[in-house]
């Protein structure tokens, strides 16, 4: 009993302590006006010291990905820190490997500004911006799934490859954050920014947006993401997606026959019951006009009562392993649960598909 009521009480004492520590930095240490400077000399900055970097970038309209808000538990705010940025620390370690380490990768949500600090951005994120939009349209495509059309208003269009997301302003009891989801509406439509959003219990984000109306206003930075579509027409697009993973299928799939409407592509789509299927009467008619288009939905569930289906049955790396023959020159997009992204991932190995042609996200 002493024995746990020592340990407690020393407990007690390293938080209040590590609490007294941060108070004291935030109200008596000032740490002045330290130069941020980003990609040697490309946007010089003058900031106030002690902010994190990245809500520093955040206020000067340099929108990197930071999918939790910042508060240390995503790891999607990585960026270059040359000097200035202090050592790594614990909360960034499990989000970065020793070679990222080596080459001066860091959190920038973790990352405090004490003195002048230099960072690399790729370019491409400094043409992030803010979009300002309106609901044109909101139609639910399942139980627990919505599809959300915003009209953008200022800047009117957006430039985006398929397969790129962009990253939502919801509200929270502690202010703004960001959430990322998918673009689903094609590159043809640059004042259009289609989503596909499943309602997650809980959920920031999706509870946000599934409580939209027509004519609400939404703020989004964007466009984020590394997936580059092939652009030789005669390599085959392979498209691997469940539930809410339709949405870069959807924009890869419209963009590719509205360029290449001869092109060879396939589309796996795993669902658990018939009533998570959606657009598949609309694929259907995408297949009827391009020959060339393949569509493949496969359930994982047993049918319940009622339940009629006369497609594809069990997992869906199993249908990509059925359909797909080997050898063919094939680009690959994924996106679903991580179990699901490993289980295609092997298949496409085995079919010859190499690894840098493999794109995934995982949710």
């Amino acid at each position: 009993m002493i024995y746990l009521w020592a340990v407690s009480s020393f407990a007690g004492l390293t938080v209040a302590l590590a609490a007294m520590l941060m108070i004291a930095e935030r109200f008596l240490v000032n740490y002045g006006i330290c130069k941020l400077d980003v990609n040697a000399g490309e946007k010089p900055l003058e900031v106030a010291g002690g902010q994190t970097l990245l809500s520093v970038l955040y206020a000067n309209e340099i929108f990197i990905p930071s999918a939790c808000g910042g508060k240390g538990s995503c790891g999607h705010c990585r960026i270059t820190v040359t000097s200035g940025g202090g050592p790594v620390l614990p909360t960034e370690t499990p989000y970065l490997t020793r070679k990222e380490i080596r080459a001066k990768l860091r959190l920038a949500c973790q990352v405090k500004i004490r003195e002048d600090i230099y960072v690399r951005i790729p370019a491409e994120l400094l043409n992030v911006k803010m979009f300002a939009s309106t609901v044109e349209s909101a139609r639910e495509l399942t139980h627990d799934i919505k599809e959300i059309r915003l009209r953008l208003e200022e800047p009117a269009e957006i430039s985006h490859r398929p397969g790129q997301y962009i990253q939502v302003q919801a509200p929270s009891a502690d202010g703004p954050v960001y959430r990322a989801y998918s673009i689903s509406s094609p590159v043809y439509e640059p004042n259009i920014v289609e989503l596909v959003v499943r309602l997650v219990p809980g959920g920031i984000g999706s509870t946000y947006l599934h409580n939209l109306n027509t004519g609400d206003a939404v703020s989004f930075t964007g466009p984020y993401g590394e997936f580059q579509l092939n652009e030789d027409p005669s390599v085959e697009i392979v498209c691997v997606g469940g539930g809410c993973g339709m949405a870069p299928m959807k924009n890869i799939i419209y963009t590719l026959y509205d360029r290449w409407p001869d092109r060879s592509c396939w589309l796996f789509f795993g669902c658990r019951t018939t009533y998570d299927v959606f657009y598949f009467k609309q694929f259907e008619e995408l297949a009827r006009k391009h020959p060339n288009f393949h569509m493949v939905y496969a359930l994982s569930d047993e049918l319940g009562e009622g339940e009629r289906w006369d497609g594809e049955r069990g997992f869906v790396h199993l249908s990509v392993d059925k359909h797909l023959e080997a050898g063919l020159k094939r680009q690959a997009f994924l996106c679903g649960p991580p179990p699901m992204i490993e289980a295609v991932t092997r298949v496409l190995e085995e079919k010859g598909v190499r690894p840098d042609d493999v794109f995934y996200d995982e949710f």
